[in-house]
């Protein structure tokens, strides 16, 4: 069994891992491990089944809101200590601290709960529909209605690659009705993207030119 420590305000020595990414929660997010302090620090993970932390380093810097990780699967782990894995996102954090006693990036922080709330109905339709339409549109294949009526917005958007301040703004919502509300937008414009480039190519295939305006 994993051990996370739970129940437990602040959460001192949390590994770090700062990458050019957002990580959800539920998201698979292949890694390859191959810095000596990251290196040290995955051993130490792997040795007590425990969480780390990947936040985004963006143009602005570290951000403060990221998302813990379990490693779901070791590909390869190689003689001079460089891992292929698979990590899987499990919950929000908010960095309180930075630390650097440690061999690897470390810090104190606090993992994040929701706001107690009613999630809107309406929202999660809205949702779960825009999903629906993109997976059918993007693959031919409707997707299990119960199956999707089922996903979180962080499920749900952790299948889509959209950009990073939209991934880091659903972390940053403490409520899942407003992740819904902007999951649908992202997911329309998803789906308004993938109209385009499905007429252009068809008009390529056509004539050779694709024209704008139409």
């Amino acid at each position: 069994m994993r051990r996370y420590a739970l129940d437990v305000a602040l959460v001192r020595d949390f590994p770090l891992f700062p990458l050019g990414l957002v990580a959800l929660p539920s998201e698979l997010i292949p890694l390859h491990i191959f810095e000596e302090r990251f290196k040290t620090m995955l051993a130490r993970v792997l040795e007590q089944e425990a969480e780390f932390g990947i936040v985004w380093v963006s143009d602005d810097g570290l951000r403060p809101v990221g998302c813990a990780c379990e490693v779901a699967e070791v590909l390869e782990h190689m003689p001079d200590g460089r891992i292929n894995l698979v990590a899987r996102g499990t919950r929000v954090f908010r960095i309180e601290a930075r630390q650097e006693e440690l061999a690897y990036p470390a810090g104190t922080v606090e993992f994040l709960d929701d706001r107690a709330e009613q999630v809107d109905a309406d929202a999660a339709e809205a949702a779960h529909t825009a999903y629906a339409e993109l997976v059918e549109q993007a693959t031919d294949s409707a997707p299990d209605p119960d199956e999707v009526g089922r996903m979180s917005a962080y499920e749900m958007a952790a299948t889509v690659e959209f950009g990073m301040d939209a991934k880091q703004g659903l972390l940053d919502l403490r409520s899942e009705t407003a992740r819904l509300k902007l999951v649908t937008r992202l997911l329309r414009g998803a789906l308004k993207r993938l109209d385009f480039i499905e007429r252009a190519q068809a008009r390529a295939r056509s004539n050779g030119k694709v024209h704008f305006g139409d």
